[in-house]
């Protein structure tokens, strides 16, 4: 969110160099703006009332310029999560979107969960499924497939979908390089094997991160002792953010953003700061899932993140609205 312009339709056979030297696939960004789009295009001097598609590029560039500026270098922790994650359409452009961002120099990290996949193969394999308080119970039978679902099935389709669309992409879950050490809930006697993080060492991300990669990273992590934990990918990506001081957290959900009046989907509070959001978390204006959310916001926000967003993962490239654009795609927590 900057100035006072709105991005276009980022994706008409546009061309950006990578941080490192390799060339991306002709089909990248071999997308053209459909007669009803969802983006507006504000453009100063415009030629014609139906410019020719080179314009149009490079009248997109000049637009995003500023956003690309400010953001050149800087970290995002991206979460991936919900619809996003469940309707291919929408997953393809939030992997484009993060290819794109890398490709202008931001230096962006991928973390995800996935509840759906975990909930289809537990039934495949006749384990209940059960939740208390929002939260999964995750017996050691359950354990065993949440791990091998977020750290195998679904992290190696994410890479294997970022690798395609030409920038290198590493999947690692909490328990590589020591990232994340898990300690267990406190209502452990209740939940089983649900963690929360104990500490974040980044050194393995800013690794990867310098060489060029996007690391994408499942919600799983081990304690001192070796045991896997089920950690909620909302403050796995909230604690990592603030481990390497991000400049924004962005949360991809299947709601709006915040809203003003829960059951009124136009009362999008497009930005608010913390002391904003600790009032309607106190007056009851937010609530069930939400709740965990902010409180992951504020967390990080509180720990040096700069901003932190939650935004409508459904809406298509909803992440370069986000970013590139003063428009956004939800809700803007400040510090």
């Amino acid at each position: 969110m900057l100035a006072s312009k709105t991005l276009a339709n980022p994706y008409p056979s546009l061309s950006f160099p990578c941080p490192n030297p390799r060339k991306l696939p002709n089909s990248l960004f071999a997308f053209r703006p459909k007669p009803t789009h969802l983006y507006s295009l504000s453009i100063k001097n415009q030629q014609s009332p139906d410019p020719s598609p080179g314009q149009l590029r490079v009248d997109i560039l000049s637009e995003s310029l500023p956003f690309i500026q400010k953001f050149r270098g800087k970290t995002i922790v991206v979460k991936y999560g919900g619809a996003a994650m469940k309707d291919e359409t929408l997953q393809a452009t939030v992997v484009r979107d993060l290819v794109l961002l890398a490709c202008v120099g931001l230096r962006p990290i991928l973390v995800h969960g996935g509840g759906p996949e975990i909930n289809l193969w537990l039934k495949r394999l006749n384990i209940e499924v059960n939740f208390h308080d929002g939260l999964r119970v995750t017996d050691a039978a359950t354990m065993e497939i949440v791990s091998m679902v977020l750290a195998g099935k679904v992290n190696k389709h994410l890479v294997s979908l970022i690798n395609r669309e030409g920038v290198k992409a590493i999947g690692l879950c909490g328990s590589d390089g020591g990232l994340v050490t898990a300690r267990p809930a406190p209502n452990a006697t209740k939940l089983g094997f649900v963690g929360e993080v104990a500490r974040v060492d980044p050194a393995i991300l800013r690794a990867i991160v310098d060489d060029g990669h996007i690391p994408v990273i499942a919600s799983v992590a081990s304690d001192v002792s070796g045991q896997q934990y089920n950690i909620n990918a909302d403050t796995v990506a909230g604690e990592i953010s603030a481990a390497l001081g991000a400049e924004k957290l962005i949360l991809l959900t299947d709601v709006a953003g915040i809203l003003e009046d829960r059951d009124d989907p136009s009362s999008l509070v497009k930005e608010i700061d913390i002391k904003g959001v600790k009032k309607m978390m106190e007056d009851g204006k937010i609530g069930g899932g939400m709740i965990p959310k902010v409180s992951c916001c504020v967390r990080s926000l509180a720990q040096g993140v700069r901003t932190a967003s939650i935004i409508d993962g459904r809406k298509p490239h909803s992440l370069l609205l986000e970013v590139l654009t003063d428009e956004g795609a939800g809700t803007m927590i400040t510090g």
